[in-house]
C-alpha cells in the first residue's frame, strides 16, 4: 500500500486488518515457506542518495537483521495499483551484499527473477546490501515505475523501487527507517514523517514495509505546495514539480476547481480514510504520464502545460480525481483476490470492474461535480466513451469479465488493434456499467436513492482508518441491495460475461440521453487529439492514426480493414496529395453520397500500395442529445452541496 503519514498506532495493523486467510494458500513455489504473519525480528534501515538523480541514478544502502542459514530477499514485483508483476527488478545493478565487511556470493532463483538466495555465515547478525537503480531515460521503460522518473530538475520516487525485504514474512510485519540524500536545495513531499534532517539527509521515522512502499516522493528544484482544505481538519495539500517554475503554478481558479474536487468527494463518500492526504503531481514532457494510487497521496505524472493548455487541462482533468477516489476504492476497500500478504505473491484481477470502473465512474463525477468539465463537456465525455466502447469489435469474442481477469497480460500487451483485443476496457465499459448501476437505482427508487448511497454505505465505515477491509463480488451485490432491493447478481454478470455485438450497458439510455454521430467533432475527443497529435476516425473509415499517418488502430471488419489497412502501416497520401489529418478529414467528407473510392497509398516498411476505401458515409462524431423522461445524467454530475 501507498500511505501518507499513517500514525504509529495504526501502521502496524495496515493492510493486514480483520483478515484472517491462510497463510498456506499464498505459497508460489514449494520451495519457499508462505509468509508467516509475525513480525519480522529487528528493523531494517535503508539510505536512498538521489543526489545523482539529475543523471537517473538511485544509489541504495540498506541494513538487514538476520540469522545464519538459508536466507532469500525479494526484489517487489506485485505492486499495488499496477495489477501485473511489474516490479522493475531489471534496473537494479551492483547489487553487492556483506557481513561484517566481507562480501557474500549470492544466486538469483531460476524459477523466479525477484528473489535473492544465499547463505548467512555462522555469527552475522547483519546484511550490508547495496546497489543502484538506474531510472530510465526518456523515451524507454515502459508503464508507472518503470518508466522515466526524473530529469536535471526533480526526481518522482516509488520506494519498491529502491528495496529488497526477506522473504517468508506479511510485509506489514517488517519494519524500516528510511533516509533519503536529496541534491542541494530541492523542496520535497512524501508520505512519510520526517523525524529529523542534517544537510541534505531527511531522516524519516520508522514505518512498515507496507506503509514504505505505499509513500512516494517527490522532489525538485521547481516545487510548489497548496493548500486543497483550508481550515479542514484532516489536511489535503497538492504538491508539483516540474521542469520549470512557471509550470507548478496554479491559476486562482484551478485551485479553487481542485479543492471543490476534495469536498465533493467529501459529500459523496462522507469519510476519509487518511490522516492526511498529498497528492504528487510531476509536470513533465520528460517522463511517464500516468497514475498510480496510494493510500494518503497519488503519484500523478501528466504533461509540463496541464496548467498552463487549456485543452490539456480538460482532457486530463480526471486523472487527479481518479486517483484520489481509490483512497476509499482500492486501498481502503479492496477485492480480496488483490490482497496479498507481501508484494511477490500473485494477485487475481477478477473484480477490477469494481476497483477500476466504478473509480473511474467516480472520477468522471467528481471531474464535473468540482466544475473541471462544464456540463456539456462531461455529457461529451460520456459520449466519447459510449462510442468507444459499443465499436468494440473484440466484444464478439472477449466479455468485459476477461479484460478484468486478463489485466496482468493487457497492461504490458502489444500494440495495435485496441478495438480487437479489447485491453484494460474495466476502465472505460466500467464506467458504463457503474453509470447503467446507477440510472438504474434512480429508476428502480423514482429518484429517492442513487449510487452515492452506495459509496456512503460501502466505503463509510472506520472513518479515518486505512486499514485495509476486503471485498468479494457478494459483498458488492449485498451492499446495491441494501440501497435498492434487486437481482443486482444477475443485472452485473449479464452485462460482465456477455459477448456479442451490441454494448450491454445502456445507461446513457435510461439518463435521459441518446447517442449520436454527426459530422460536428466531439470537444472531448477535439482536444485529445490536438494534445496527441493524431486522429480519431474509428466510427467512420474505422482507423486512427498519428499527425505523421502512422496507422495506431484498425476496426476489425471495417471500412479501412476491408481495404486492407492494419495498425504499423504509414499513409503517405490521400487522393494523390500528401497525408495531412486535415486531409483525410476532407476526403472523407468529400466521399460522402457518392460512389467513388477514398484512395490512400500506404508504406509498409518499404512496400508501397495504394489502398481503396469504400466508404460514403460522411464524418461521423459522437454526441449525446436528449430524449424523454428522467435526465438522470445532469443529476449525476450536478455538485452536491
Amino acid at each position: 500500500m501507498k500511505s501518507h503519514a499513517f500514525r504509529s498506532s495504526l501502521i502496524a495493523a495496515a493492510v493486514v486488518g480483520a483478515l484472517s486467510l491462510s497463510a498456506a494458500s499464498f505459497a508460489q513455489d514449494a520451495s519457499r515457506p508462505a509468509p508467516v504473519d509475525q513480525p519480522y525480528p529487528g528493523q531494517l534501515t535503508v539510505n536512498v542518495d538521489l543526489t545523482d538523480a539529475p543523471k537517473r541514478i538511485f544509489r541504495v544502502h540498506e541494513t538487514i537483521p538476520v540469522k545464519s542459514g538459508p536466507f532469500t530477499l525479494l526484489y517487489p514485483q506485485w505492486i499495488p495499483g499496477e495489477h501485473a508483476p511489474s516490479g522493475p527488478v531489471e534496473n537494479v545493478a551492483g547489487l553487492i551484499i556483506k557481513a561484517n565487511g566481507k562480501q557474500l556470493p549470492w544466486r538469483r532463483d531460476l524459477r523466479d527473477m525477484f528473489a535473492i538466495n544465499l547463505d548467512v555465515p555462522a555469527g552475522v547478525t547483519q546484511l550490508d546490501v547495496s546497489f543502484q537503480f538506474l531510472s530510465p531515460a526518456p523515451g524507454h521503460g515502459s508503464l508507472f515505475g518503470a518508466s522515466a522518473s526524473s530529469t536535471p530538475n526533480f526526481v518522482d520516487v516509488e520506494f519498491n523501487q529502491v528495496a529488497f525485504y526477506p522473504s517468508g514474512y506479511y510485509s506489514s510485519q517488517i519494519h524500516i527507517k528510511p533516509t533519503v540524500d536529496l541534491p542541494a536545495g530541492w523542496k520535497f513531499a512524501t508520505a512519510m514523517r520526517e523525524e529529523s534532517r542534517s544537510g541534505n539527509s531527511i531522516h524519516f521515522k520508522p514505518l512498515t514495509f507496507n506503509n514504505f512502499v505505499d509513500s512516494p516522493m517527490i522532489a525538485g528544484v521547481h516545487f510548489n505546495r497548496v493548500n486543497l482544505a483550508p481550515g479542514a481538519k484532516v489536511p489535503v495539500h497538492l504538491n508539483v514539480v516540474g521542469d520549470a517554475a512557471d509550470d507548478v503554478k496554479l491559476t486562482p481558479k484551478q485551485l479553487e476547481q481542485q479543492r471543490a474536487v476534495v469536498k465533493q468527494a467529501a459529500l459523496l463518500f462522507q469519510s476519509h480514510h487518511y490522516h492526511h492526504y498529498d497528492f504528487l503531481l510531476t509536470l513533465s514532457d520528460h517522463t511517464g504520464h500516468f497514475g498510480l494510487e496510494h493510500h494518503q497521496s497519488s503519484d500523478d505524472r501528466l504533461p509540463s502545460d496541464f496548467f498552463t493548455n487549456d485543452a490539456m487541462h480538460t482532457a486530463a482533468a480526471s486523472l487527479m480525481p481518479h486517483e484520489y477516489v481509490h483512497s476509499w476504492n482500492g486501498k481502503f476497500r479492496r477485492p480480496a483476490d488483490l490482497w496479498t500478504p507481501n508484494f511477490n505473491v500473485k494477485e487475481q484481477d477478477d473484480l477490477l470492474w469494481v476497483y477500476e470502473g466504478l473509480t473511474d465512474y467516480w472520477c468522471s463525477v467528481l471531474t464535473a461535480r468540482a466544475g473541471l468539465w462544464t456540463p456539456d463537456q462531461f455529457r461529451e465525455a460520456m459520449a466519447s466513451m459510449d462510442a468507444a466502447m459499443s465499436a468494440r469489435t473484440g466484444r464478439v469474442w472477449r466479455s468485459l469479465q476477461d479484460t478484468a481477469s486478463a489485466a496482468p497480460l493487457t497492461y504490458y500487451g502489444g500494440g495495435g488493434w485496441i478495438n480487437w483485443r479489447r485491453g484494460t476496457d474495466f476502465y472505460p465499459e466500467g464506467q458504463l456499467l457503474w453509470l447503467d448501476v446507477d440510472t438504474k437505482i434512480r429508476e428502480l427508487s423514482h429518484g429517492k436513492h442513487s449510487l452515492d448511497d452506495f459509496a456512503r454505505a460501502f466505503y463509510g465505515m472506520d472513518n479515518g482508518s486505512y486499514v485495509t477491509k476486503t471485498y468479494t463480488f457478494d459483498d458488492v451485490v449485498n451492499t446495491l441491495n441494501q440501497v435498492q432491493p434487486y437481482d443486482w447478481a444477475k443485472f452485473l454478470r449479464t452485462r460482465l460475461d456477455y459477448t456479442g455485438p451490441e454494448l450491454p450497458e445502456h445507461g446513457i439510455q435510461r439518463g435521459g440521453w441518446k447517442l449520436v454521430y454527426t459530422d460536428k467533432p466531439n470537444v472531448m475527443d477535439k482536444a485529445r487529439e490536438s494534445l496527441m497529435h493524431g486522429i480519431n476516425m474509428a466510427y467512420s473509415i474505422g482507423l486512427s492514426a498519428s499527425s505523421s499517418g502512422n496507422i495506431y488502430d484498425v476496426q476489425w471488419n471495417g471500412p479501412a480493414f476491408k481495404a486492407g489497412l492494419v495498425p504499423g502501416l504509414t499513409i503517405i497520401a490521400v487522393d494523390g496529395k500528401d497525408f495531412t489529418p486535415d486531409g483525410l478529414k476532407d476526403a472523407v467528407a468529400a466521399a460522402k453520397g457518392n460512389n467513388t473510392p477514398i484512395k490512400l497509398l500506404v508504406k509498409n516498411i518499404d512496400v508501397y500500395n495504394t489502398v481503396e476505401i469504400d466508404y460514403h458515409g460522411g464524418l461521423r462524431y459522437p454526441h449525446l442529445v436528449r430524449t424523454s423522461g428522467k435526465d438522470w445524467l445532469d443529476a449525476i454530475g450536478t455538485a452536491r452541496k
